[in-house]
């Protein structure tokens, strides 16, 4: 038997009306906390929906029509299994990312009140949902926090332009990768206008590359690699020699660990940097360097290997 979900996707453009078909012909509906190859599994949990109950599950699950004319790749869950009058099974669903929904058409479709639907879960006693919201809820807002600390250590004159950088408008991904690249433009063009001097403009740029290094969640985001990008594209003879200009500063020599352990400086430049500056980075390290900047110094990333 062949249903709505079953061997790949629906034909068709998924709508509320055609998700209200298929619910007004329900006897009841499974929903089980799990994508579809753990529906059997005794340990996932589950609720059953039957009558009136179905028709505040069809309004929870109401979409916006036409879909996203794309499919997520995860498997998604919790899974949606409607039976009819006879108990046979008419269609199943999947949620994903506690936002969109597939199985109703050739393409996923949001919902137009996902945090809805998670908390009338969560009352039935499906609460993975919820708890997964609260934990993204949570990773974005310190993701926000992060891109402030970001934008507020930006030297004088380029905080509008790093702002820009750090939240480039556009919900789908073309635009948004190019409003990226003309805010990441601008932000080169101005930290020339501002910082004519190239020594000057590298030691600034320097000691904002050296933030992502002190945080926590690790990593380098689009935002930092803004500045990486900048540094890399200097005369590399100028970026060495600012690097070592006294007077020194802990931030800027952060920036420099961060500078010349990448991929793309030592692919460009081998790892061995000028023996004053090399001391100069190892000493800073040995001080008060992070793991990461040990793990590299003492594989060579800077010159010499040093045991730390």
């Amino acid at each position: 038997m062949i249903y709505e979900g079953t061997a790949g996707m629906a034909e068709g453009d998924p709508t509320t009306a055609r998700l209200r078909e298929v619910l007004n012909r329900a006897g009841h509906v499974v929903i089980v906390e799990g994508p579809r190859d753990a529906v059997d599994r005794a340990d996932v949990a589950r609720t059953v929906v039957s009558g009136a109950e179905i028709a505040d599950l069809a309004r929870l699950l109401a979409i916006v029509d036409g879909g996203t004319g794309d499919r997520c790749r995860c498997m998604g869950w919790p899974t949606v299994m409607v039976h009819d009058v006879n108990g046979e099974l008419i269609a199943c669903w999947v949620l994903h990312h506690q936002s969109g929904l597939r199985g109703l058409g050739d393409c996923d479709a949001d919902l137009r009140d996902g945090p809805a639907l998670t908390e009338w879960l969560a009352e039935r006693g499906l609460t993975r949902s919820r708890e997964v919201q609260s934990e993204l809820a949570a990773q974005e807002a310190e993701a926000d926090r992060r891109r402030t600390r970001w934008v507020r250590a930006a030297p004088a004159g380029l905080s509008d332009a790093a702002a820009d950088v750090a939240h480039p408008p556009g919900r789908d991904h073309m635009a948004w990768s190019r409003r990226l690249r003309d805010a990441k433009a601008r932000l080169a063009a101005l930290s020339r206008q501002r910082y004519p001097d190239g020594i000057e403009r590298v030691r600034v740029l320097l000691a904002w590359a050296g933030v992502p290094s002190r945080e926590y969640t690790g990593g380098l985001q689009w935002y930092d690699m803004a500045v990486q990008e900048q540094l890399l594209g200097e005369d590399p003879a100028l970026v060495l020699a600012a690097a070592a200009t006294r007077p020194s500063s802990p931030d800027r020599f952060d920036g420099a660990a961060e500078l010349f352990g990448s991929t793309k400086w030592t692919e460009a430049h081998g790892r061995g940097l000028p023996k004053p500056l090399r001391s100069m980075l190892i000493k800073h390290i040995q001080a008060d360097g992070t793991d990461a900047m040990r793990f590299r110094m003492s594989h060579g990333y800077y010159g010499a290997r040093r045991t730390v």
